[in-house]
């Protein structure tokens, strides 16, 4: 589980976008006390299209940079510490210029951006931080240029696809407008698929959470988020059975059509399962089989519980029984405690007769279930 979601989300996020120009470190340790600043990122080509197609996060990425996002309003004792740390890696970047013997310009230091939701007058006045509309958007007060650093106040960002990468860090409404426009991009755009999957991890963290208190701009953005994944499992379910088909027709048979139609949700099921738990089991691909038979209907509820899962060896536990568990409900309606008590039985067989099994669940009555594992 992970602890604190926005900030791995806000961290994997801006790995994504930057990759591609420069070198990112998150979580980057520096010198000093034991300290790290969230995001490091260093160019290493000018691509001046894709830097564009960043818009206002471009013209960020174009020198050194260090990212500092907050999920709420940023306080005064937290922006002191990431100057605090900036400082510390400007003496680190100083102290290695000099023994290599390079120059190192105090331009070429890395600048600080502090990504904020909403930040009060007050706090940017305490800090002298200015705005500079003639140059830059609104929103973005800068400190003294020896302090090498700005406040960026997402909430305070006009509207426009230029300031689009940087609104999706805000909160509630403003995340939620750069979530629709993002999901308005073109379907083949690969930034707006890679971006709706780290938002899709996002949900599945704040969900796996819950025991912790969310609060209600959390809450309202699992709600948001919870048709857009429907409609990437459906989208996908569509694709699989589309390449079945295709191969299915290619064989010339009716049921190879429909092997080809499970098959293609056989790959589904894989790819999912691989994501979110790392490896499968003999077990889990063993249940993947009487899954992939199940109607697209069926499986897409399954595929979107399965998606809340994290890489642990209690979630491949959890997921096997999970899966057994609901096929069982869809043969049985809901389970007594006879029904609940063979699913420890049925995951306990060897996993070919387990798969072998689960596929006759549809022949099979209760009581014949009852007496195979009395």
């Amino acid at each position: 589980m992970t602890r604190f979601p926005h900030d791995q989300f806000a961290k994997d996020y801006l790995e994504q976008l930057l990759s591609p120009i420069g070198n990112v470190q998150t979580s980057r340790n520096i010198a000093g006390e034991v300290r790290e600043v969230d995001v490091l990122f260093i160019p290493t080509s000018i691509s001046n299209d894709y830097l564009l197609s960043l818009g206002l996060l471009g013209r960020f990425a174009t020198t050194s940079a260090v990212f500092e996002p907050f999920r709420n309003a940023v306080t005064s004792e937290q922006i002191c510490d990431c100057l605090a740390k900036l400082f510390d890696l400007h003496r680190e970047l100083r102290r290695r210029a000099r023994r290599e013997s390079t120059p190192l310009n105090s331009s070429e230091l890395p600048r600080l951006w502090i990504l904020t939701p909403t930040a009060s007058s007050p706090l940017l006045d305490s800090f002298g931080a200015l705005g500079d509309e003639q140059n830059w958007f609104n929103g973005l007060y800068f400190l003294h240029e020896a302090f090498r650093t700005a406040i960026v106040v997402i909430h305070q960002l006009p509207r426009t696809p230029q300031t689009l990468w940087l609104r999706l860090l805000g909160k509630g409404t403003i995340q939620q407008q750069a979530i629709e426009e993002i999901t308005a991009l073109p379907e083949n755009s690969q930034r707006r698929q890679s971006t709706l999957e780290l938002l899709y991890d996002l949900q599945a963290n704040l969900q796996a959470n819950q025991d912790q208190k969310l609060d209600t701009e959390e809450r309202e953005l699992i709600m948001a988020l919870a048709p857009l994944y429907r409609q990437q499992l459906d989208a996908a379910l569509q694709r699989g059975m589309e390449q079945g088909l295709q191969r299915g027709m290619e064989q010339g048979l009716q049921q190879g059509i429909q092997q080809g139609i499970q098959q293609g949700q056989r790959l589904i099921i894989e790819n999912l399962l691989q994501t979110r738990l790392g490896q499968l089991t003999p077990t889990l691909t063993a249940l993947i089989t009487p899954l992939s038979a199940l109607p697209p209907q069926q499986l897409t509820p399954f595929l979107l519980q399965l998606s809340q899962l994290e890489n642990s060896e209690s979630a491949i536990q959890q997921a096997q029984y999970f899966i057994v568990e609901n096929l069982l409900k869809i043969r049985f309606g809901e389970l007594d405690e006879q029904l609940t008590a063979r699913i420890t039985s049925l995951l306990a067989l060897p996993p070919q007769q387990l798969s072998q099994y689960l596929l006759q669940l549809s022949q099979l009555s209760r009581e014949q279930l009852l007496a195979r594992f009395p």
